[in-house]
Parts: C-alpha cells; sequence; structure tokens
C-alpha cells in the first residue's frame, strides 16, 4: 500500500496517534451533538422534530456516501495536507448553523461535513497504521476509533451540557473553538505521509468479495447494535422499570465500557483479528440474550449492559484491520469502507428495531439484534477464512503471517 513511513521517535509517535484520537473525538462529537439539542434546534428554527432530525440523517448519508467518494479523489494527495484540509472544512461547516439560520444550508452543511468527516476517518487509519512499528497496527486503528467511543461516552453528553445552558449555537461555537484546537495539532504534529497510488489501482483490491465479505460483517455488527441501543431508554423504563436520572447512571456504564473496549480491542487485532471476530459476535449475542431473558432484573442488567458495549466495539478495530488487510494494495481506498458499511447498519437497525417495537413491546428490539447478532456469527467464521492478495511484491507476510491470517503488512 505504497511506500511505508519512515520511523518516528516513540514519543513523536504517540503525539500524532494522540492528535489522531483529538481529531476523530471533535468529529464525533459534533456528530452526535445534533441528537442532544434536537428539541432546541426544531423549536429555534421553527421545524417540527421529524425535519429536525434529518440533521442526524444527512450527515449519516454524507458520511456513508460521500467519504469514499472523498477518499478517492483525493488519494494520490499526501496524507497530511488530506487531514488539515479536512479539518479546516469541518470548522467551516459547523460554523454554518451558527452564523445562519436557514435550514437548508444547515442541512447542506451537515451532509458536507459528514462527508468530510469520512474522509478525515480513512486518512487517519492510513496515517496511524502508517506510523507505528510492525504489529502494532491494530493498536493504531484502536487509538484513531476510539476518538468516536469517548465522544459518545463524554462528548455529546457534555456537548448537550453546553447547549442547554448557552442555547444550541452555544454547543456547536465549542465544537468549532475545539476542531481549531484539532488544525493545530494536526498541522504541528502529524507527519508527512505520501500518496499511496491512484484510486484505479486500488479499487479492485478494495471492491474485491474478500473485503464485501468483512463489510457484510460491519453491516450486521452496527444493525444489531442499533437495533437494540436506538431504543435502550425505553427498553430500561417499561421492562426493567429503570427512569428518570439512574437511567444516565446505565448509560454511563455502557459509554465507558464501549471506550474500554475500543482501546483495548487493538490488541486483540494486532494478536488475531479473524478470531477476535469470532469471539466477540458469539460475547454480543449472549449479552443480548441475557438482556431478553432477564431484562426485568436491573442488576442483571446493570452487568449485562457494559459486557455488551465491551464487545461490540471491541471488535471495531479488528473489523477495520480486516478490511484493510484483506485490500492489500487497496488498503488506502478500503480504509473509507468500514465506516460506510457501519452508518448504513446503523440506519437499517434503527428502522429495523424501531418496526419491532412499533408491532410489539420495548424488548422487541432486543430480540431483533439478537436475531441479527446470531446471523453474524457465522458469517464472522467463514470470514476467518479469507486472506490477503498474494500480488507481485511476494511473501509480504510479517511474523507468522501463515499462521495468523490477519496479521497482513501494508507495504
Amino acid at each position: 500500500m505504497g511506500t511505508r513511513q519512515a520511523a518516528l521517535s516513540q514519543g513523536r509517535t504517540n503525539l500524532a496517534l494522540a492528535t489522531l484520537f483529538f481529531g476523530t473525538f471533535v468529529l464525533g462529537t459534533a456528530e452526535l451533538l445534533v441528537v442532544g439539542v434536537l428539541n432546541l434546534i426544531a423549536a429555534d428554527l421553527e421545524v417540527s422534530i421529524p425535519a429536525a432530525g434529518a440533521l442526524v440523517t444527512a450527515y449519516a448519508l454524507g458520511l456513508a456516501a460521500g467519504g469514499p467518494i472523498l477518499t478517492a479523489l483525493t488519494i494520490r494527495l499526501n496524507k497530511r495536507t488530506i487531514l488539515i484540509g479536512a479539518v479546516v472544512l469541518c470548522v467551516l461547516g459547523n460554523l454554518v448553523p451558527v452564523l445562519a439560520a436557514d435550514y437548508g444550508l444547515f442541512i447542506t452543511a451537515r451532509a458536507l461535513t459528514g462527508a468530510l468527516h469520512g474522509l478525515f476517518v480513512a486518512v487517519a487509519f492510513v496515517v496511524g497504521m502508517s506510523i507505528v512499528p510492525p504489529g502494532r497496527m491494530g493498536r493504531a486503528i484502536s487509538a484513531v476509533f476510539s476518538g468516536f467511543a469517548v465522544s459518545a461516552a463524554l462528548g455529546m453528553p457534555l456537548g448537550t451540557l453546553v447547549g442547554q445552558a448557552l442555547g444550541w449555537r452555544g454547543s456547536f461555537t465549542a465544537v468549532v473553538a475545539l476542531s481549531l484546537i484539532a488544525l493545530i495539532a494536526t498541522v504541528t504534529l502529524i507527519p508527512s505521509v505520501p500518496s499511496t497510488g491512484g484510486a484505479g489501482d486500488q479499487a479492485a483490491y478494495a471492491f474485491a468479495p474478500r473485503v464485501l465479505a468483512v463489510l457484510f460483517l460491519n453491516f450486521l455488527v452496527f444493525a444489531s447494535l442499533y437495533s437494540a441501543l436506538t431504543y435502550i431508554v425505553s427498553f430500561l423504563d417499561s421492562i426493567t422499570g429503570v427512569s428518570g436520572a439512574p437511567v444516565s447512571a446505565f448509560l454511563l456504564a455502557y459509554g465507558v465500557a464501549t471506550a474500554v473496549g475500543s482501546f483495548g480491542g487493538g490488541r486483540f487485532a494486532d494478536t488475531n483479528a479473524a478470531r477476535t471476530l469470532i469471539v466477540a459476535t458469539i460475547g454480543v449475542a449472549a449479552c443480548l440474550l441475557s438482556l431478553y431473558l432477564v431484562g426485568a432484573i436491573a442488576l442483571l442488567v446493570a452487568l449485562a449492559l457494559p459486557a455488551w458495549g465491551l464487545f461490540a466495539l471491541g471488535m471495531v478495530p479488528s473489523l477495520q484491520y480486516r478490511v484493510v488487510s484483506l485490500a492489500g494494495p487497496g488498503g488506502a481506498l478500503a480504509s473509507s469502507l468500514p465506516a460506510s458499511a457501519a452508518n448504513v447498519g446503523i440506519a437499517f437497525g434503527s428502522v429495523a428495531g424501531g418496526a419491532a417495537i412499533g408491532s410489539f413491546t420495548a424488548s422487541s428490539a432486543v430480540l431483533t439484534a439478537l436475531i441479527i447478532a446470531v446471523v453474524a456469527i457465522p458469517v464472522a467464521w467463514a470470514t476467518s477464512f479469507l486472506r490477503p492478495p498474494v500480488t507481485e511484491e511476494g511473501a509480504r507476510q510479517p511474523r507468522g503471517e501463515t499462521n495468523h491470517p490477519t496479521a497482513e503488512r501494508l507495504k
């Protein structure tokens, strides 16, 4: 996948990874912020709640569709340049709702910012994996992805508090300020990472059936997750009997577990990503089965909910690792695809869970998630047999590639 970045000192590498983590944290907060201040936006712009909800949809669609497109269009540029440009444009995109009161312009800005978000993530993965020593690629992935997990656990709640205190535009102003800090850090601490070739050269590898198979697993993982997570407050209220302030404690426990899982998952990806996916999908299904069976017992739900988040988010670094590894020379382009698959899964899962609740009880969303999770188990098992492409570069496998099919290195 192009020439590997020259070795950096450990301190410089850690600072670069911390910068990528902070960038994804800021972007994740910007994405989720709307959810916490949706009512305020609807009232201020004089639109309905469903219309305001389209701001969330526009961002997700922009990320899912626009991220890969922008990645392909900019693939010949230096990766540091792309990251800087993406952050600059995200600053402008998040300034739009602060300075303008036009709903249509807001929707457009959200879609474009989502696409830039997808671009930043794809390139951040490539940069992170290019600057770490052999055997730490999974941990580099987890450092980048953990920004999103922490934004869900901390960024969105804090942004919501700011929005309630200073108005929803105040929360977007805070995001702009954080984005400027991320921009300064990116300019200062991210090294130059040269182009990795053209999109046309990489497309055949990036969209190979073996890669699409893991992307399908990615879709199932997030469809299962959001089938239940979207309606978890309703489940806690009507099934568990938990409402009001205690709900926040349950959600905080879940959020902390997802952050821990996303941080720790990189180490398992480095060891054996394919096996990690099998174990994690089984773990997710077991946790969802527990939630469904013991949902009326608050103490057991308090244990099952964080375990669910730990397994679900802990496998994300392995999903990214497998996609990039199986794409081989197309890894730079393929790095944008897991986020797209995840967002399609999120959209499908939220609709599936909503349809189940609309027809049955609140626990039916958890049952729907369980069914999807069970389907994901044999898919994860089947993908474990997939191998990276053999290229004219020859034996590109590092330590034990024949024993560890996921240890494929980027070249």
